[in-house]
């Protein structure tokens, strides 16, 4: 089986780029399916069964999305195995520019659009300097010469990676995500380990504070420089 992570802001159209994705790779006859994570719910898991695509779904709830995907994805590992399945895609919560649920030897997307601003590359972190593939998508609503800047961004922030227009709703570019998955993406081994670490995260407020007085907070916590 090949895992393939796929993360990115949200509403860059993950669920639709993978939709599509997904379809071509069924039409050649591979076995897929989904792991949907996300924060507090999610009806994305509903497009998938309409398509007939077997989907789990792990819901963090007051955790961060991706410290919960990195505590969970060998359990969903196991019932893709167990599934039969030749394809498993890992869809993040796409919250945290500073996480990176990419597996290290895995095939790992980043999805984000052009409509974000030409400077947003720089912003997203490593869930895009360490993807093999970035998919940009919306391209359809912009010019031709911002979607070179776009893409100029992109390849400034992972000189490494391969560059792929997508469109979420008519699938255009998906058919090409596709073949190169099925020529490039390795099976899963058995020691898998995270391609980047995540950020540490607990403080005060990881165990529940509220309250803003600067002498209640504990932990792992960084104080601003005002000038």
């Amino acid at each position: 089986m090949r895992l393939v992570t796929a993360c990115g802001p949200a509403a860059s159209g993950k669920t639709s780029v993978l939709l599509h994705t997904i379809a071509a790779l069924k039409a050649s006859g591979f076995n897929v399916g989904v792991v949907k994570f996300d924060c507090l719910g999610t009806s994305d898991d509903e497009a998938y069964r309409r398509r007939g695509i077997p989907v789990q779904v792990g819901l963090a709830g007051g955790l961060c999305p991706d410290h919960y995907f990195g505590a969970n994805i060998t359990e969903c590992i196991e019932w893709g195995r167990e599934t039969g399945l030749d394809f498993l895609f890992s869809e993040s919560a796409g919250l945290c520019n500073r996480c990176s649920p990419h597996i290290r030897g895995q095939y790992a997307l980043c999805v984000i659009d052009n409509l974000m601003g030409a400077d947003a590359p720089k912003k997203i972190g490593p869930m895009l300097k360490t993807a093999t593939t970035v998919l940009i998508t919306k391209g359809d609503i912009v010019s031709q010469a911002e979607r070179e800047v776009y893409a100029f961004q992109v390849r400034m922030v992972n000189p490494r990676c391969e560059i792929l227009p997508v469109n979420g709703i008519t699938g255009q570019g998906c058919d090409a995500l596709a073949r190169l998955l099925q020529e490039k993406a390795e099976p899963l081994e058995d020691d898998a380990e995270l391609r980047f670490p995540m950020p540490a995260a607990l403080c005060s407020y990881c165990l529940g504070e509220t309250r803003l007085e600067q002498g209640l907070r504990f932990g792992n916590h960084r104080g601003i420089v005002i000038r």
